[in-house]
């Protein structure tokens, strides 16, 4: 399975994968058609799926067309998000399993940012690391606006994805790296993780930052470790709930 990163929109990302040997490929969140078909034809690749994280229209906005052109494309998201997934056939619920190509991923629960949204993980397999496509739940070294969720919610989601492997790499679907660490910084300076990640951000000019590596998200990422006992004292909360939702809400504002 081979991954593509395609830039859309303003600032998303849409993830291909792709089967050479089969000339088939899968999409997930596809907010734009457009940058889909062209990379399909590159490829000379036959979508067979479509994979949902959630309902947000940056997301699925070009569901419609390339299911025009790719009709037999199974559309596939969770099973909260019933009705509001255009061309939405296949309900997924936490557990349950999807395929593509040599690999299969497990679908985890990670409602916050919206009440139906879910994630796609791929264990590591052989020398390859595992692959989590997560949407607009965690953002290297950010996590998602609270929009339909509630700070425990999101926290239990956060949970389930600092539970994965350290070589996970994590493919979420904007590109807020720099400003996301521009905040942290100002929660966690002493960090020195945190500075070389920005140092190296910032060199890299303007360049994509996705897919992050998990295992240093988890050192650098103040929304995975509301329990840390400096981002609490930072923050000034011992709560955790309530250290995250102290957090989320200064980066609200940032």
């Amino acid at each position: 399975m081979q991954i593509y990163r395609i830039s859309a929109l303003s600032d998303n990302y849409i993830f291909l994968l792709f089967d050479a040997a089969q000339r088939v490929a899968a999409v997930i969140d596809p907010g734009d058609a457009d940058p889909v078909l062209k990379k399909l034809e590159e490829l000379s690749a036959d979508l067979v799926a479509i994979f949902i994280t959630h309902h947000d229209r940056d997301h699925v906005g070009g569901n419609a067309e390339l299911l025009k052109h790719f009709p037999k494309a199974i559309v596939y998201a969770g099973v909260h998000d019933r009705g509001r997934i255009p061309g939405q056939s296949v309900e997924l619920n936490a557990g349950d399993q999807v395929q593509f190509s040599d690999r299969t991923a497990e679908v985890l629960f990670v409602p916050g940012h919206t009440r139906g949204h879910i994630a796609y993980y791929f264990p590591s397999v052989a020398n390859q690391p595992g692959e989590l496509f997560c949407g607009d739940t965690l953002f290297s070294v950010g996590c998602g606006r609270l929009k339909e969720g509630t700070p425990a919610q999101m926290v239990e989601s956060l949970s389930q994805i600092r539970a994965l492997p350290d070589n996970t790499r994590v493919w979420c679907a904007h590109e807020y790296t720099l400003k996301n660490l521009k905040f942290a910084l100002t929660i966690d300076a002493e960090n020195p993780d945190l500075q070389a990640r920005f140092a190296q951000v910032q060199a890299a000019n303007n360049q994509p930052t996705i897919p992050a590596d998990l295992g240093l998200e988890k050192r650098i990422n103040p929304f995975l470790r509301w329990d840390q006992p400096e981002i609490q004292g930072a923050i000034g909360k011992r709560d955790e709930i309530a250290t995250f939702a102290a957090l989320r809400e200064k980066r609200n504002h940032f």
